[in-house]
């Protein structure tokens, strides 16, 4: 048994509203720079949709992940490292921008410079890539809110295993948000895939990263990965992808995207593993089993044994620790209702979900029947608005037993947490009916409904004595620092290649110039700008007011040094 540590994440789907927040912080914080206009670590889609890049699901057609030869041993579906080679400079199986999307922003100055007229001016869509004008006609949320779902719905690749049991009329149909970052997995094919070993995992917290120096940018990544989280910046000619905000967690803060989630639905923590079984859980012949074999390799951090040879593998005491009051840990293994995305491409993601079970409780009260009445609830599951068989596609490779299993667990915590809150005896039957028991299931009532801050997030800091080690893997990775050729500083083309600052808005002729420009962009009308930030408040500041007929600043100038007000005229 060879233990390490890996950082995790559950998703509680019953509580995302698709704010979208979530992708929003996260584009501010990584990817709003030249380049990565198109890519979202963190997307939120509607299900059922095609999802983002467009049905990415379907790996017959972009051939991600891993799959079982004749002789039962895991290779690449993309193939292996001799036929890696040889199509090495050939276009790999990867989505298209039209597959993604054409970025684009809005001409603005056509509506602040139009003259009086007596139609409104129109500001047009203009591509972020070409810069010419474009006909908007797909985005990463195009199908948000079942936009168009009868057209769109049905090439979702997960509904077309189920079309047979869904029904897509508006009145009948169903529809829950799922949240999407790079899994970090435990056996990632992305690694695997590429030719210049740029991509790694982390040994002290299993987050995945790709050395931006070793980047060649030969894609094979982009294929291997059957999420699709990895990105291509045609500005550098690197690939780029979620760091699962490694700079945060090294201190002890949860990931941007879950630090401002609105729904409060994202835990993080810690789990041990044990490395020399991850080639065995990824290789289990029956897909069904994929999903408990994942949960084997999960360590017990409660287990004497198990501390005994963390200990002996480097890893702190307050690490374990940290793993013992784990919410990840007890979502997976303790409680077991959190499952992983896609167990099939054997991957052995450590990005796990809740499924959803909100819809069952209005269908129950809308038949008149008590929508928290154990009975009820469990005799409903089968017959969701969100079909077992739906969730099944997503979360257990098709095992629909395991997914109404944790689906009545969550009906069980409703039931009898009723009865609690009421004031009445809780009923102890009601956990047995589900394998739990009643301290248990109070447990998990408070952890997925009442946990505080520090509850949800178990973040161990990065120690004193691994700072070095952490240092130089960030250099190897680096996406802020000097003349670095990724994120970070001067990339080979120019500023806005790397970008020394993140830039929250910016409108067409700006981001063009910042594109080809070799020097820093400067507005060529800097001169009839207004800048109040040195404005002290007093005076006029410059360019505020026309100038004046006594002064080519606008006002004239005392002979005391002040403005026509009496206030200090503020210098450039």
């Amino acid at each position: 048994m060879r233990v390490m540590a890996q950082m995790a994440m559950v998703m509680n789907l019953d509580k995302c509203i698709g704010c979208h927040t979530c992708s929003v912080t996260c584009k501010q914080t990584w990817t709003n720079r030249s380049g990565m206009e198109y890519a979202w670590f963190n997307n939120v889609e509607t299900r059922p949709g095609q999802g983002y890049p467009r049905t990415y699901e379907d790996q017959e057609r972009w051939r991600g992940g891993w799959k079982l030869d004749k002789r039962g041993r895991i290779t690449l579906k993309a193939g292996g490292r001799l036929k890696n080679l040889a199509t090495i400079f050939s276009s790999p199986k990867m989505p298209s921008i039209q597959d993604y999307y054409e970025p684009w922003t809005y001409d603005y100055e056509t509506l602040t410079n139009a003259p009086l007229q007596e139609h409104t001016p129109v500001a047009r869509p203009k591509s972020l890539i070409t810069g010419e004008a474009m006909a908007i006609s797909w985005s990463a949320n195009w199908d948000d809110d079942l936009a168009g779902g009868p057209e769109l719905a049905p090439s979702d690749p997960v509904l077309q295993k189920v079309s047979d049991k869904v029904k897509l009329e508006f009145e009948q149909t169903f529809m829950f948000y799922l949240p999407r970052i790079c899994e970090h997995c435990l056996n990632p094919s992305c690694a695997a895939s590429c030719p210049s070993g740029a991509i790694y995992k982390r040994s002290e917290d299993g987050i995945v990263l790709v050395d931006q120096d070793a980047c060649r940018g030969w894609r094979k990544c982009v294929t291997g990965c059957p999420y699709k989280k990895i990105y291509f910046n045609h500005r550098t000619g690197k690939a780029e992808k979620c760091t699962f905000c490694f700079p945060r967690v090294e201190v002890g803060l949860p990931t941007v995207c879950a630090e401002t989630c609105v729904g409060r639905l994202r835990y993080i923590g810690l789990v041990l593993y044990d490395a020399d079984a991850v080639l065995e859980a990824a290789s289990v012949e029956d897909e069904h089993d994929l999903v408990d074999a994942q949960r084997r390799v999960l360590l017990d951090p409660h287990d004497p044994g198990v501390v005994r040879e963390a200990e002996g593998a480097g890893i702190p005491r307050d690490w374990i620790q940290a793993a013992q009051r784990s919410p990840v840990w007890s979502l997976i293994n303790r409680y077991e209702v959190a499952l992983p995305l896609h167990p099939e491409y054997r991957t052995l993601p450590m990005v796990w979900y809740i499924p959803p079970l909100s819809p069952v409780v209005d269908v129950v009260s809308g038949t008149g029947e008590d929508g928290e009445d154990r009975g009820n609830l469990f005799a409903a599951i089968e017959h969701l608005r969100i079909p077992v068989e739906y969730l099944a596609e997503l979360f257990t490779a098709g095992d629909t037993a395991r997914v109404a299993a944790v689906l009545k667990r969550l009906a069980a915590m409703r039931s009898y947490m009723r009865d609690i809150n009421l004031g009445r005896d809780p009923d102890d039957s009601i956990p047995a009916a589900v394998g739990m028991e009643g301290e248990q299931v109070y447990d998990m009532y408070r952890l997925l409904a009442l946990a505080r801050y520090e509850e949800r997030y178990v973040i161990p800091p990065a120690h004193a004595e691994q700072a070095h080690g952490l240092e130089e893997l960030a250099t190897e990775c680096s996406l802020d620092y000097e003349g670095g050729p990724g994120m970070g500083g001067w990339g080979p083309f120019g500023e806005g290649s790397g970008g020394t600052a993140s830039v929250a808005v910016e409108n067409f002729h700006a981001l063009k110039q910042r594109q080809t420009t070799d020097t820093l962009a400067e507005p060529t009308d800097k001169d009839k700008r207004v800048n109040l930030l040195n404005w002290d408040g007093k005076g006029r500041p410059e360019g505020l007011f026309p100038p004046g007929p006594g002064d080519a600043r606008g006002a004239p100038e005392r002979r005391d040094g002040t403005g026509p007000d009496g206030g200090t005229d503020p210098k450039p």
